[in-house]
């Protein structure tokens, strides 16, 4: 059976940043088969924003037979501490980890590739020794043409200093894969700013006064925390985090004449390279903790774009499950 469209899976989807990304760069001709996100407000997002049906739960309660046959797997999976036994064994053992669920599914369905995406200090955790583990790990189950790089968002047209790991594989050895090399746009804040702000946004005199103070002990400790302020003409932020909706003290923007602001949500959704018509339903705490937690878009466009150059799209010996067979599975997944 052809197919003209690629297949992909979403796993640990979040609000949908990586799919986003494919999306683009294949020019919106993929068809996404199955996807898994347990937290509900990300779900609740997600579905404001793609046409799926069913959002499936907790993957490590997900049988990997039941995951449809697709091109590529994608997953922003989270790098959990690992306990002191596993790190005794260097991580040699990936059960108990999130990583496993990656590596049963890869195992079960041999996509012709896959994109990870973690925070950049997975390349030095345990002294190199997990990644190591992770990249052992693919090769021993027929990936043995992985790379990784750590990308910066800055440099490809996003006005914020976010760091990521990507790690890409393939089934097919005799792919040469090349992570794409940095547009060297050059970046303003103001590019992403709103002119007319709610002043709620605006920090209150008592947490201001805070932020400073803060600072000023942690310099006076030798220590380099504290708020980060910038304004429109600023190159870029400092990385936003999850928890951005407790103070914005990472990223604070200058005002004339009064105490700085947070970014407003939708601010927040561009720093990352989402669209202004990407939906947002949630609460601002919400929407701040899922744009945190997000991807730059822009740059899994640009890893995508360079993935896509090796991936088959039409090939006849590839069985698809049918919506009918795919509504079956949702259904016994659930079980």
């Amino acid at each position: 059976m052809k197919t003209s469209k690629l297949k992909i899976i979403d796993l640990f989807a979040g609000i949908g940043g990586i799919r986003l990304g494919f999306e683009k760069a294949s020019n919106f001709n993929i068809d996404c088969v199955f996807t898994s996100e347990w937290n509900k407000y990300s779900v609740q997002t997600y579905t404001s924003n793609f046409d799926d049906l069913i959002i499936h739960g907790d993957i490590t309660k997900i049988n990997e037979n039941l995951i449809p046959e697709h091109d590529i797997l994608l997953a922003g999976f989270p790098c959990q501490p690992f306990s002191q036994a596993g790190l005794k064994k260097g991580f040699s053992d990936t059960r108990g980890t999130l990583f496993f669920d990656i590596e049963r599914i890869l195992i079960a369905k041999k996509p012709q590739a896959f994109l990870l995406e973690n925070v950049k200090q997975l390349k030095g955790h345990d002294k190199g020794n997990t990644l190591k583990t992770i990249i052992e790990h693919l090769k021993n189950i027929g990936y043995e043409n992985v790379q990784y790089e750590v990308l910066k968002a800055r440099e490809f047209g996003l006005p914020q200093n976010r760091e990521r790991i990507y790690i890409v594989g393939f089934l097919d050895n005799s792919v040469k894969f090349e992570f794409p090399k940095p547009l060297k746009t050059p970046t303003k804040v103001g590019d992403i700013l709103d002119t007319n702000v709610d002043k709620k946004y605006t920090i209150s005199d008592k947490l201001w006064e805070g932020h400073q103070r803060r600072k000023i002990a942690n310099k006076e400790k030798g220590k380099g925390f504290g708020f980060g302020l910038v304004n429109e003409n600023s190159e870029y932020t400092n990385t936003i985090s999850a928890r951005y909706y407790k103070d914005g003290s990472e990223i604070l923007i200058e005002q004339n004449g009064k105490n700085p602001r947070k970014l407003t949500p939708r601010e927040a959704g561009r720093l990352q390279g989402f669209p202004d018509n990407f939906v947002i339903p949630v609460s601002d705490n919400q929407a701040y903790q899922q744009f945190g937690n997000s991807v730059a878009v822009t740059v899994v466009e640009k890893v995508a774009e360079q993935m896509l150059k090796h991936i088959k799209i039409e090939y006849p010996e590839r069985k698809y499950n049918t919506q009918k067979q795919f509504e079956t599975i949702s259904v016994s997944a659930k079980i």
